[in-house]
C-alpha cells in the first residue's frame, strides 16, 4: 500500500527558511516523477515544484528562485528547501507523484505558517 509522509513544517517569520521532507513507501521511488503541492485555506491545491526521476526540476512562478526541490533516490526522501518565505506561502504542503495520476491516498501534509 502506498504511504506518503510529509514533515518539516512549522511557524516561521517572513524571510525565513524551512526544509520539508517526504518519504514514500509502496512504490519504486526512483522511477517516479514527484512534486510538492500546497493548499492554502480556501484555495485549490497547486503544484509548486516538480522533479523528474532523473532530477530535472520545474517550479511555479510564485516560488521560482526561492524554493528548491531535490530527491535522494538511494534513501527515498523528497525535499523542498524553502527560502525567503512570505505570508502567501502559508499552506499545507504535500508530496505526490507528478506528471501522471496522483498516488492515493494523499499524506496528511505538513503545515507551513509564515507570520510575524
Amino acid at each position: 500500500q502506498v504511504q506518503l509522509a510529509e514533515s518539516g513544517g512549522g511557524l516561521v517569520q517572513p524571510g525565513g527558511s524551512l526544509r520539508l521532507s517526504c518519504t514514500v513507501s509502496g512504490i519504486i521511488f526512483r522511477i517516479y516523477h514527484m512534486g510538492w503541492y500546497r493548499q492554502a485555506s480556501g484555495k485549490q491545491r497547486e503544484l509548486v515544484a516538480g522533479i523528474t526521476s532523473d532530477g530535472t526540476t520545474n517550479y511555479a512562478d510564485s516560488v521560482k528562485g526561492r524554493f528548491t526541490i531535490s530527491r535522494d533516490n538511494a534513501k527515498n526522501p523528497l525535499y523542498l528547501q524553502m527560502n525567503s518565505l512570505q505570508p502567501e506561502d502559508t499552506a499545507i504542503y504535500y508530496c505526490n507523484r507528478n506528471g501522471a495520476a496522483r498516488l492515493t491516498p494523499w499524506g496528511n501534509g505538513t503545515l507551513v505558517t509564515v507570520s510575524s
